[in-house]
């Protein structure tokens, strides 16, 4: 038990599920340096915000919300307010000028001594580590989530090589480097420890894993062997690193969950083209339907951009087309912003008009949520076998997902987190299913 006048540290998170893994071993470094983690801004004497720096708006919500923290000084004014993450590598210098208020900025390969940096800043000192780590994976350290106790995130890859010619990752995180398998064993036997149910094994370009002759596959079927775990998702596969040993994975392992999330960002070849992404619409289309043969009955989910340098009207209606002839379950979609960093930015001209790149998304997402209404009517009748992960917002019904991960309503008395239960499904909202226990 931490002693009563042990610093208190608050940890608030932007971002992805890689910057919620990333807060947890942020959480479990500062725990070992002394810190207590509280849920009140208001109560603690540090402050970090783990960034993103994927899309623009991402880094002014950082900024605004570290601007809005500033209120807590009134009443400690040694409040250290720190960044960490993407946005605090991708930014360096510019912090200062943009946001003097911050005085700890912190990288994503920093998080071994975030407990000695933070100490820096609370004795005045305005402290920046950046520095990518060629080796840095944080091995044997321990995490301290604060998630709902039964799907836990577990990050078995760092780092992108592939760069897109829109994206910062590998500028922010540097280079792919594969979390060791005895690392990963040890990370997923800990959460089925914990009385964890699913893990979610995370990496930028999660099936490019490799670690000596360790595939993703591999390491996969080893994962698949933890006794506890009954439950496995892996998130951001890059489409062109599917290989037939993965697919058969897939489809022999039934832990591992009948749903991927697959990045298509368009449906025109030259648009592709222009964003380095190393397949074509062809390759995209072959690859959704090999994993449909592998796995029959997988919901996919994608990622879909508009608006890319030079795109046309022609190039905008493709990726429709796309949409129209695959049919996601759902799926994040935006529109293109200069990341400042990038190739696109540095040699591609932006000029495509925000006018018509807020048109573009408007159709885009109008159409995909027909597709996420029509996948939801389809599961209509159907039985489905649901892990339940806790009380809804408001309390008034459960929580649990499908194995194709629809998030399903449950009524109270249904059972407990962690529980696996088996359902019918009796409607839908739109944005998610309602269930009742099958007699």
């Amino acid at each position: 038990m931490a002693p009563s006048d042990a610093p208190r540290v608050y940890l608030e998170t932007f971002g992805c599920q890689m910057n919620e893994a990333d807060s947890a071993l942020i959480a479990g470094r500062l725990r070992e340096g002394g810190y207590v983690r509280v849920a009140d801004p208001g109560e603690a004497d540090v402050v970090l915000i783990n960034t993103c720096a994927i899309r623009e708006k991402a880094e002014d919500r950082v900024i605004g919300r570290t601007s809005q923290l500033l209120m807590h000084r009134r009443s400690n004014p040694d409040l250290v307010i720190g960044i960490t993450g993407c946005m605090a590598e991708h930014l360096k210098s510019k912090v200062a000028e943009r946001a003097p208020h911050i005085t700890l900025v912190a990288g994503p390969d920093s998080y071994r001594g975030i407990a000695e940096l933070v100490d820096r800043a609370r004795h005045g000192e305005r402290v920046v580590d950046v520095k990518l780590d060629k080796a840095e994976v944080y091995e044997g350290l321990s995490e301290a989530p604060q998630d709902d106790g039964v799907s836990a995130f577990v990050t078995v890859q760092r780092g992108c090589d592939k760069f897109c010619t829109f994206c910062v990752v590998p500028f922010t995180r540097g280079r792919e480097r594969g979390v060791p398998p005895r690392e990963v064993l040890r990370a997923v036997r800990a959460r089925a420890a914990a009385g964890y149910r699913e893990v979610v094994l995370l990496g930028q370009t999660v099936n490019s894993y490799r670690h000596e002759d360790v595939g993703f596959a591999e390491l996969l079927a080893a994962v698949h062997e933890v006794e506890g775990i009954e439950r496995i998702r892996f998130t951001s596969p890059y489409p062109v690193d599917f290989s037939d040993a993965l697919l058969h994975a897939m489809g022999r392992l039934p832990k591992v969950m009948p749903q991927v999330h697959l990045p298509a960002q368009s449906g025109s070849n030259a648009v592709l083209e222009r964003m380095r992404r190393g397949y074509t619409r062809e390759h995209f289309l072959e690859l959704v339907a090999r994993l449909r043969e592998a796995v029959p009955g997988i919901a996919l989910s994608t990622d879909l951009m508009v608006g890319f340098c030079g795109e046309t009207e022609d190039e905008h209606a493709q990726t429709l087309s796309l949409m129209e002839e695959l049919r996601f379950d759902s799926a994040f979609m935006f529109a293109y912003s200069d990341r400042g960093i990038t190739y696109a930015a540095k040699r591609l001209e932006d000029d495509v008009p925000e006018a018509t790149k807020k048109r573009r998304l408007s159709e885009v997402i109008e159409l995909q949520e027909r597709h996420t209404r029509a996948s939801h009517e389809r599961e209509l009748g159907r039985e489905a076998t649901v892990l339940i992960t806790g009380p809804s917002r408001r309390g008034d019904r459960l929580v649990g997902k499908t194995p194709r991960f629809h998030k399903v309503l449950l009524p109270l008395g249904a059972g407990r987190p962690g529980d696996l239960v088996e359902v019918v499904v009796t409607g839908s909202t739109g944005h998610s299913l309602h269930a009742r226990l099958r007699a």
